[in-house]
């Protein structure tokens, strides 16, 4: 069971319910970049999904669909499996910093205490994909530890897995 309170030291942590969709729309509306390799564009109907969505074989019990919150206001949203694919690695299927916040270490910083918490609990790796030729995730990604594994194919587009090992 992950202590989401606990994700993050800098920044405000907790699950977010369908309450928080006009938030989360409001966030992701703003990041047309994103959308442009991911489509379709983002809508309320798209979050509510994508807020109960699961892989294969795994049940809502392992899902962790987090805000993180400055001062009140949600400043980034993380779609996490816990022991997805396998147990002892974590597979984040969404993560998405509010546009305002971004190239200002927000994401990274995020990103670091996750990755710190999850092996702190004794998971070895971190595991996600991004869209093929979204060369903005990809930098951001890379630069976070993240190495990419291959290539995967989805219904909407090619994506480019990768995953980080957890190190001591």
């Amino acid at each position: 069971m992950i202590d989401i309170k606990a994700l993050s030291k800098s920044y405000a942590s907790r699950l977010l319910s369908d309450a928080d969709i006009e938030d989360i729309f409001r966030l992701c509306s703003g990041n047309e970049q994103y959308y442009i390799h991911m489509p379709p564009f983002v809508s309320r109907e798209s979050i509510e999904a994508d807020m109960r969505a699961l892989p294969p074989g795994m049940t809502s019990d392992y899902k962790y669909y987090i805000g993180y919150f400055n001062g009140g206001r949600l400043a980034a949203v993380l779609d996490l499996i816990d022991g997805y694919p396998e147990k002892g690695v974590a597979y984040i299927g969404f993560f998405m910093v509010d546009a305002a916040m971004q190239s200002c270490g927000v994401g990274s910083v995020i990103i670091n205490e996750l990755c710190k918490y999850l092996y702190e609990r004794g998971f070895y790796s971190v595991k996600l994909a991004w869209a093929d030729g979204n060369n903005q995730a990809e930098r951001f990604w890379l630069k976070n530890g993240f190495s990419k594994t291959g290539a995967v194919k989805n219904d909407d587009c090619a994506l480019i897995a990768a995953e980080r090992r957890m190190n001591p």
